[in-house]
């Protein structure tokens, strides 16, 4: 494409920085805040308007700001979850499986200790819920170690796998909340029974303890991937799982190793919404939510690039504008489904605006040849 006596041409980038990522994605969503307008002025709604009700009550309204973080630490668990099979070139589709399988450990362990006597009355909550917590982590670990066990075993399809065994843990979580489950909620609405307020997950200026656990275990992976020798043989996997093996990096070991991690830290992400967000404290059978919910961390592993820490950032945008959107079609009254078609809009945003991670856009000067005419000369 010529400007003037310029040209704009595709080049191929040999490297990128991290702050020319960053750029690129806050271009991406800027594009793609751009083109959803559309859907507000279609409604007859001021875009700048609706943008200001969803950014201000995600970010600094006091009732959807916790809301925000719930959503956060759930969506950047649930990112690492996925981002730790990913850097071994394995794609774990089985958080919502492993969240729930956490969920149902974790709510098992006051079972077992209180049966239908709850809270346990010969334990005290130091114990209890740290207790929650490793069974939270074994109960989506167990699963992981599935899907891990058949791809490093029989090389079977990962993706499969893990989306047969969601629906196995979906089944199972019916059966155990049903009416006459050992886990039902004694009003029989389809949800088991309460945490009795002793185990509620301790909060910190209104913020449940997660968050640690959710930025911690980013800032470790980071430095696993970086520093460590697992680490580098995780990455070496992922770029070329038969030159792993031929430099004697067992795939089996490997395999079963990311999803095992990776199922540990969904089944937190299922102890985080089940047993530490205020206002809950239950399992839900609300299936497609939570998988929705889930799938984001997919596409923020996506989008960082499996960067743990790049990640951070891209879950809080995307925990803020779930619920900022989820508000916002309730005040200015527009349709349902909102929140669902804004993050779909900057999804794929987002995903798209990955080519200019690979190229670049170069504005060079039009190469310009003298043309010279050349006359036949009389002789004298």
């Amino acid at each position: 494409m010529k400007i003037g006596g310029y040209e704009l041409k595709l080049g191929k980038r040999l490297t990128l920085t991290g702050w020319k990522a960053a750029i690129i994605s806050v271009l991406a969503i800027i594009f793609a805040l751009v083109l959803f307008s559309i859907i507000f002025i279609l409604d007859e709604i001021n875009p700048l308007l609706a943008y200001q009700e969803i950014f201000s009550y995600a970010f600094a309204n006091p009732y959807g700001l916790p809301l925000t973080i719930n959503r956060f630490i759930f969506i950047l668990l649930c990112t690492s979850a996925f981002i730790i099979p990913f850097r071994a070139g394995l794609w774990n589709i089985g958080m919502p499986g492993q969240l729930y399988a956490g969920a149902l450990a974790a709510f098992a362990v006051l079972f077992a200790f209180g049966g239908k006597a709850l809270p346990p009355p010969d334990l005290s909550p130091a114990i209890l819920i740290p207790l929650m917590l490793i069974a939270a982590a074994l109960g989506g670990a167990g699963l992981g170690a599935i899907a891990g066990f058949l791809k490093g075993k029989f090389n079977t399809n990962e993706i499969v796998v893990t989306m047969i065994i969601n629906f196995i843990a979906f089944w199972l979580v019916a059966h155990m909340i049903k009416e006459g489950g050992p886990f039902m909620n004694p009003g029989g609405r389809g949800e088991s029974f309460e945490l009795p307020p002793s185990v509620h997950a301790p909060l910190i200026m209104g913020v449940p303890f997660t968050v640690f656990f959710a930025l911690g275990v980013a800032a470790l992976l980071y430095f696993v991937f970086a520093k460590t020798k697992i680490g580098y043989q995780i990455k070496a996997h992922g770029h070329s799982p038969a030159a792993a093996r031929y430099a004697g990096i067992s795939p089996f070991r490997i395999s079963l190793l990311v999803f095992v991690i990776g199922g540990a830290v969904a089944g937190l992400a299922g102890y985080h919404y089940f047993a530490a967000v205020p206002g809950v404290y239950k399992i839900a059978r609300t299936y497609g939510y939570f998988g929705d919910l889930a799938s984001y961390g997919i596409i923020c592993g996506l989008i960082s690039l499996g960067n743990p820490l790049a990640a951070i950032p891209v879950a809080l945008l995307f925990g803020g504008l779930s619920t900022g959107g989820r508000f916002v079609q309730g005040k200015l009254h527009i349709g349902f489904g909102v929140d669902y078609a804004l993050l779909g809009v900057l999804m794929i945003t987002l995903v798209a605006f990955q080519f200019f991670y690979r190229y670049k856009i170069v504005l060079a000067k039009t190469e310009r040849r003298a043309h010279v005419e050349v006359g036949e000369a009389s002789a004298d």
